[in-house]
């Protein structure tokens, strides 16, 4: 996946203010339970918001560029205690997906 323009990002932090935190990173870290479940939750929102709780060894930086490439997707912000990332649905219909903004001044 390209990497993201400074324009998406604002784009899907924007979208991304409206969504509920529905993954937790707790004291147990980065495991396959917490993969799997990020994987699917993209699969079906293509951008989720997560939290890393106070008693986890990671700071939320780390769960997030932990986990971005776990689960093929890009980290669009990180705020306090809470990350977002983003991964285009292949699954999703046309008309659900996020269509990104494209950067018109390409030469």
């Amino acid at each position: 996946m390209a990497e993201l323009t400074s324009k998406q990002r604002a784009q899907l932090r924007g979208l991304a203010n409206g969504i509920d935190t529905i993954l937790i990173v707790g004291k147990d870290g980065i495991g396959d339970n917490l993969v799997k479940q990020a994987n699917d939750a993209l699969e079906a929102r293509e951008l989720i918001k997560g939290r890393v709780l106070e008693n986890s060894m990671l700071s939320p930086r780390e769960a997030a560029e932990q986990l971005a490439p776990l689960t093929r997707s890009e980290v669009v912000q990180v705020i306090g205690t809470k990350f977002v990332l983003y991964r285009p649905s292949h699954n999703k219909e046309k008309k659900d997906r996020i269509v990104l903004v494209t950067d018109k001044k390409q030469r």
